[in-house]
């Protein structure tokens, strides 16, 4: 039998609400201009005041979230959301501020994000970082911008080639493509990890970098990575590093200590800010010092001599990459989980995570066929 619709429920004369006092005492061509009134009635269901509730906490009933259910997909979906983090970023000062509102008057917010943007440079071992992009994907974009931006300063705009490791994140090459990149794929070794000498093969004065995960999509940490950034160095080429995995190694290793020039990150990953359902995400790049100047406008700095949050516009700023200062809302989040938490604790999460893993890892392998039988970071893959 097919479910009954709030239109089948309704019935002449039933109502859900009572109408303010205002309406009550005016006709409403009095409050709302004659040329704006209907001349026909809007056809809404008539229901009873239960029916109504009934009807919308039904359809609130059949949301999936972590309040109800375990997240299978973790990775890609919702972490660990806080509720703490919900009710900082609902306060007033936060929620109302209008993103024009001059930098005078939003020192709190300013402040906020210039904190961010220094606390994951210290976590990501980066000399500078923007908060603008609004998701991973947006933040791989806006690194593969910064390269050939570089390239061009340098006058080498022949550098046209991404290495792509085919171990790599799915969205690599995709962005890249859009980025105005050819890709040139590096295999795998019997490992599981990029096959050093297959990436000397296909170095060339072309190569404008690499895109790495690290630890790599299939969970295994790229013990050659130190050879391979400065292989990659020593042909002119910068190395991209994808953020999707960068929960396995808080507080433990950093992306700018292995040779990386540019990353992203998933804050709606690794740092438990709500991403399910296609909602809000945030994906920051930081870079090193030699790509600073090309950061998207504005970056929030401090000036010491009027003692204030300013935003500025680095001198070779490639523009925009999203209007006002990103998905402010989600920042929040994440700055209130990397403050409750410290450098102790993300490393109590990174360790959780490569523990847990490793865990499920030894006690399924028996049962499903395993490639790459190796001590896993935070995820591994079976088949």
């Amino acid at each position: 039998m097919k479910a009954k619709t709030i239109f089948d429920k309704s019935g002449p004369g039933r109502k859900a609400f009572t109408l303010r006092e205002l309406f009550t005492e005016n006709k409403p061509g009095d409050i709302i201009p004659e040329e704006y009134l209907r001349e026909e009635p809007a056809g809404l269901p008539e229901v009873s005041e239960v029916d109504i509730v009934r009807h919308f906490v039904g359809l609130s009933r059949k949301n999936y979230s972590i309040d109800t259910g375990f997240y299978p997909l973790g990775s890609c979906t919702m972490k660990y959301n806080p509720k703490v983090n919900e009710v900082a970023a609902g306060l007033d000062g936060f929620v109302n501020t209008h993103p024009y509102t001059g930098d005078e008057y939003t020192q709190g917010a300013l402040g906020l994000m210039y904190l961010t943007q220094n606390m994951l440079s210290e976590i990501f071992g980066m000399d500078a970082f923007t908060l603008q992009p609004a998701a991973g994907a947006h933040g791989e974009f806006l690194g593969l911008l910064l390269i050939k931006a570089y390239h061009k300063e340098k006058g080498e705009d022949s550098r046209r080639l991404m290495l792509v490791p085919d171990s790599s994140h799915g969205t690599n090459p995709a962005s890249a493509h859009m980025a105005g990149f050819k890709i040139v794929q590096v295999d795998s070794d019997e490992r599981g990890l990029v096959d050093v000498a297959d990436l000397k093969k296909k170095l060339s004065e072309d190569v404008a970098g690499i895109m790495m995960t690290n630890p790599n999509t299939v969970g295994l940490f790229e013990e050659d990575i130190e050879q391979i950034a400065d292989l990659v160095h020593e042909a002119g080429g910068l190395l991209y590093y994808d953020g999707a995995n960068a929960n396995a190694i808080f507080e433990r290793a950093r992306p700018g200590e292995m040779g990386f020039d540019v990353l992203h990150l998933n804050l709606h990953k690794s740092f438990s800010t709500p991403h399910g359902g296609g909602g809000p995400g945030a994906g920051p790049v930081g870079v090193k010092a030699h790509l600073t100047d090309f950061l998207p406008e504005p970056v929030v700095i401090f000036d010491e001599e009027s003692g204030l949050y300013q935003m500025h516009k680095p001198p070779k700023s490639i523009g925009r990459m999203k209007t006002f200062l990103g998905n402010f809302g989600v920042i929040v989040r994440a700055f209130i989980y990397m403050s409750m938490l410290g450098a102790e604790g993300l490393e109590r999460v990174s360790g959780g995570a490569v523990l847990n893993a490793r865990y499920l890892m030894e006690n399924l392998k028996s049962d499903y066929w395993l490639k790459y039988d190796r001590p896993c970071m935070h995820e591994f893959v079976l088949s």
